[in-house]
């Protein structure tokens, strides 16, 4: 049987090419694993002034191999640059400004973690090691020097590195609602201040505060954190993060220290003053006068009742004569997933016209939140406050660390808010408007808690004896 001539042809190429093959690798050996490899230049000045700062290391592989390249001093000392990386065969270039992994010297007791580090002016020995990927080859090494002079040497130290609290709670109710980082950088550096969760995740970076000191500059640096609340974010979720300062120089040295930090209760707070499907969403009505609600500072009155007449929901004008009570009663909902602090004085506190809150040392709350009644001849902006809810509907929390004690209306949660201004003089507008406000003391008083409710209220003058 005769054999194809198509396939007497393959054969024959193929056998062609074993024996070329076998040839080649008997009559020349492999070619050397590291076939290039040095600096250029071989002396570099590392200091930043733009000249000679860096100098270029190539090298080639014939084959895959993992590399190694250390750096040896006259006294011995080894620093690593590149340690155990895998390879394929070709060229390769890579840039060195005489920054390896971070070190301490002998003595040296730095804080924090040296991340990167210049080494020591000095003539250095370089190795590249090249061990093969494949099984019972053997390993290769090429060598050179290395000069380093006029390396701009110290490290970009923090000196002072304070977090405190390291527990905060970013809900906007006045109490460490932010923790603040103070620290003191030796020199010029790139400042990188964030946190991080202990579980892993993206850095959250904190803003520098502007203040004397420049970003980048040696001194002291700032850094406020509020968990993004006060721009209407939602906080970082409740748990443990590590808050992380790292200083990096202009020739590439880098320190970091670290300190633990804690998120508890965050969150946005979230209330409003509840609108009703009919009727007023404030109730507005009048009482007579009684001396027994005549609170002071050293006083307290009776409280008056809420208004339970159920025409009292009515929109109608309220005509009252001078010297009574414009009695008031509104729902607060605390509709958001954190509780909201509240201060005194308690519903049903009667106010005369010219008191305050200030008059029964009930002052002004950052993050606290009260309700206010405002009227268009008031003296200033809703001068009479009550707290959010009464003993019933609010829960209280002492402070472990200074025994001060807190009162918050729970997320979710709502309560019944009620008073009465005793309207004793007629001003320059009559009949005026009067209304409710929920505020958010020295955060905010929201579009839809401001103005609600208004209504118009007109003073007759009590008839002469």
């Amino acid at each position: 049987m005769r054999i194809p001539i198509w396939l007497a042809v393959i054969a024959a190429v193929a056998a062609a090419a074993l024996v070329i093959i076998v040839g080649s690798t008997l009559v020349a050996p492999s070619a050397e694993l590291i076939t290039a490899a040095g600096f250029e230049p071989e002396m570099i000045t590392p200091n930043a002034d733009g000249d000679t700062d860096v100098t270029i290391f190539s090298y080639s592989l014939s084959r895959s191999a993992n590399v190694t390249l250390s750096l040896t001093n006259e006294q011995g000392q080894t620093y690593v640059f590149r340690e155990n990386e895998l390879r394929s065969p070709g060229d390769y270039r890579v840039a060195f400004s005489g920054v390896v992994d971070g070190f301490t010297l002998e003595g040296e007791n730095i804080a924090g973690e040296v991340r990167r580090r210049l080494i020591p002016d000095g003539t250095y020995t370089w190795r590249l090691t090249a061990v093969p990927t494949t099984v019972g080859e053997s390993s290769a090494e090429q060598s050179g020097t290395l000069i380093i002079r006029d390396g701009d040497a110290p490290l970009p130290l923090i000196t002072e590195f304070t977090v405190f609290p390291t527990t905060f709670t970013p809900n906007q109710d006045g109490i460490s609602d932010r923790t603040q980082v103070n620290l003191f950088l030796s020199k010029d550096s790139v400042l990188e201040v964030y946190i991080q969760s202990v579980s892993g995740g993206q850095p959250i970076y904190i803003p520098e505060r502007i203040e004397e000191t420049e970003a980048g500059q040696a001194g002291r640096h700032t850094y406020d954190y509020d968990g993004g609340v006060d721009l209407g974010s939602n906080p970082p979720p409740d748990g443990d993060y590590v808050l992380i300062a790292n200083a990096r120089d202009a020739v590439g040295q880098e320190i970091r220290l670290t300190s633990p930090l804690r998120i508890e209760q965050g969150g946005k707070p979230q209330a409003q003053i509840v609108a009703q499907p009919t009727g007023a969403t404030v109730v507005f009505t009048t009482q007579a006068w009684d001396d027994r609600y005549y609170t002071t500072r050293e006083r307290a009155g009776d409280l008056i009742d809420p208004p339970n007449n159920p025409e009292d929901v009515n929109l109608n004008t309220i005509t009252m004569q001078v010297g009574d009570l414009l009695v008031f009663q509104l729902t607060i909902e605390n509709y958001s997933d954190v509780p909201i602090r509240t201060s005194g004085p308690p519903p049903g506190t009667v106010y005369e016209w010219d008191q305050f809150d200030s008059t029964f040392a009930w002052f002004e709350e950052a993050g606290a939140w009260r309700v206010g009644i405002d009227c268009t001849t008031a003296a200033r902006d809703y001068p009479w406050r009550w707290a959010v809810g009464d003993e019933e509907s609010l829960i209280t929390v002492t402070d472990p660390d200074t025994g001060n004690v807190y009162r918050y209306l729970p997320p979710g949660a709502r309560s019944v808010v009620w008073g009465a201004v005793r309207m004793t003089r007629i001003e320059a507008r009559n009949p005026q408007n009067c209304w409710a406000g929920l505020i958010h003391e020295q955060v905010e008083i929201a579009e839809f808690n401001r103005f609600v409710g208004a209504r118009e209220i007109e003073l007759i003058p009590v008839a002469a004896p």
